[in-house]
């Protein structure tokens, strides 16, 4: 499977930086084909500014700006989201790349009057998303996990209709023990290494 790894951190040696070296290798072992999209370590600007909201809905045109990055997006298979969870949600990075790659005409076709919003990423059949929380998980679902609800239900949206989702979060990122790391570290290469099978299942929600 070809799988899209979307990282979203600033610190190269953050526990998420460890995730995310868990999961290539666990990809590796498994043989699926692996591309790495740091978007810190890229550089990417997570801005859209005026001429490229001003042509939005220019389909010859929008995507222009970031064709590189829509070019990983139709190369993959399966997209594995890798970031920190701030103020419940998605850090502005990684926000900043949803709002300017998934643009009109490349990731969905906007609603009309006769039908609504299609997709067109359908070649995307698996997503899974691993963050960590400082809140504990009665928290994120009294705030109401936007950033999880972003990715498994906006982004799926445009993906294969039945794409298959996971969720995988250490919450209390801020006290749990060197140990309750190490099992979370587990629980991702677990999940990593069920993403070619029937098991896959949609929303599992794994609490660290």
């Amino acid at each position: 499977m070809k799988v899209l790894v979307v990282y979203c951190h600033p610190c190269t040696d953050s526990f998420n930086g460890a995730v995310r070296d868990t999961v290539l290798e666990t990809l590796a072992e498994r043989g699926h084909e692996v591309h790495l999209l740091d978007l810190y370590a890229t550089g990417f600007d997570p801005i859209m500014r005026a001429d490229e909201w001003l042509g939005y809905h220019d389909k010859a045109a929008n995507l222009a700006p970031v064709h590189d990055r829509a070019q990983e997006l139709l190369w993959a298979e399966a997209v594995i989201f890798i970031y920190p969870t701030w103020w419940y949600g998605l850090p502005a990075m990684l926000k900043g790349w949803l709002e300017r790659v998934l643009v009109p005409g490349f990731a969905f076709e906007m609603p009309t009057a006769q039908r609504g919003a299609r997709p067109k990423l359908r070649h995307i059949h698996r997503v899974l998303v691993m963050t960590t929380c400082g809140a504990t998980p009665l928290m994120s679902w009294i705030m109401g996990q936007p950033g999880r609800r972003t990715l498994l239900r906006g982004f799926r949206s445009v993906c294969h209709p039945l794409c298959s989702t996971k969720f995988l979060a250490l919450y209390r990122m801020d006290t749990v023990s060197a140990v309750e790391r190490q099992a979370h570290l587990q629980r991702v290469r677990k999940a990593v290494a069920s993403l070619g099978r029937a098991a896959f299942l949609a929303s599992d929600v794994v609490p660290g």
